[in-house]
């Protein structure tokens, strides 16, 4: 599985507007059949505050569906998969409460996020319950994966860490176990 940007339909009048967020008819249309078992929410005070690059090992390889519910956040999804033609390589994409759209990471993916303004919320949902054994990560600058943070483009100051992803490992330092399942990660829509 590839990871995929889900642009939800927004109904509008003069009173505002109403979306479907989770449709499970509507995302086995586009492939996703992942059972979500749990739902998490973060809140994150400064505009900079990166969280990531997160994934969990097995047996509790998770799947996520993100979305941004106040604010502006850089969303990024990096293959992890071992003999992947696309292993390594991340896309990433903005997600915002104005703009309503969601990122499903599939298992075997790494996710992290950055804020691009103050006081965001990000929900989401997925497919296997956290696990302390199983948490995992990698750092959110290794040159290995090479994302480009949009912090000058956007005028943040230096990052915001946690003291555990602050000392996530390098890649190379890490042994993966996610299989790759014959479909490379594509560009998002």
């Amino acid at each position: 599985m590839t990871a995929l940007l889900i642009k939800s339909k927004r109904y509008a009048d003069d009173r505002g507007w109403f979306s479907e967020t989770y449709r499970l008819d509507g995302l086995t249309d586009v492939g996703i059949s992942n059972v979500f078992r749990q739902d998490n929410h973060s809140f994150s005070v400064k505009a900079g505050t990166l969280r990531g690059i997160h994934f969990q090992n097995e047996p509790y390889v998770q799947a996520k569906l993100v979305r941004c519910t106040r604010g502006r956040i850089y969303d990024v999804a990096v293959d992890l998969r071992s003999g992947s033609p696309t292993f390594l390589k991340w896309v990433a994409t903005e997600l915002s409460a104005e703009n309503g759209h969601q990122l499903f990471v599939p298992g075997g993916y790494g996710h992290g996020f950055l804020t691009l303004e103050a006081n965001c919320e990000v929900q989401y949902k997925v497919d296997a319950y956290y696990s302390a054994e199983s948490d995992a990560g990698v750092r959110w600058d290794d040159s290995a994966i090479g994302i480009i943070w949009p912090f000058a483009e956007q005028g943040l100051p230096a990052v915001t860490l946690s003291d555990k992803d602050g000392k996530l490992p390098f890649v190379g330092d890490i042994q993966l176990d996610f299989h790759y399942d014959g479909c490379p990660l594509l560009p998002l829509n």
